[in-house]
């Protein structure tokens, strides 16, 4: 069964960036279709990017420009790279392998002056 860990949140400055890693484990890392999605309290979870095994992603249009997902098959290692970060993205961010019950526990970002 894969199991997954965030890491890399934190506080930060409005412009500022964010590197969110997502450590796999227990199963076949480079099959899966990767995701990051985001959720604020009494919100829907939010699928905010995704990547294919062979790399091809895709990401929502608030994000685009701004954030950029990427994998390491070889290290079993997913990302999320976030640069000039507004309030509004200010959520815990989740990893999830899609069309399975793998989730991390998550990691919270913060933007905020």
């Amino acid at each position: 069964q894969l199991q997954l860990l965030e890491s890399g949140g934190g506080l930060v400055q409005p412009g500022g960036s964010l590197n969110l890693s997502c450590a796999a484990s227990g199963s076949i890392f480079s099959i899966y279709t990767m995701a990051w999605h985001r959720q604020n309290p009494g919100q829907q979870r939010e699928l905010v990017a995704s990547i294919t095994s062979s790399g091809v992603t895709n990401t929502i249009e608030s994000v685009k420009g701004r954030f950029t997902i990427s994998r390491d098959n070889a290290k079993n290692f997913v990302y999320l790279q976030m640069n000039d970060l507004k309030p509004e993205d200010s959520a815990v961010y989740y990893c999830n392998a899609l069309a399975t019950m793998a989730w991390g526990p998550g990691t919270q970002v913060t933007v905020s002056s």
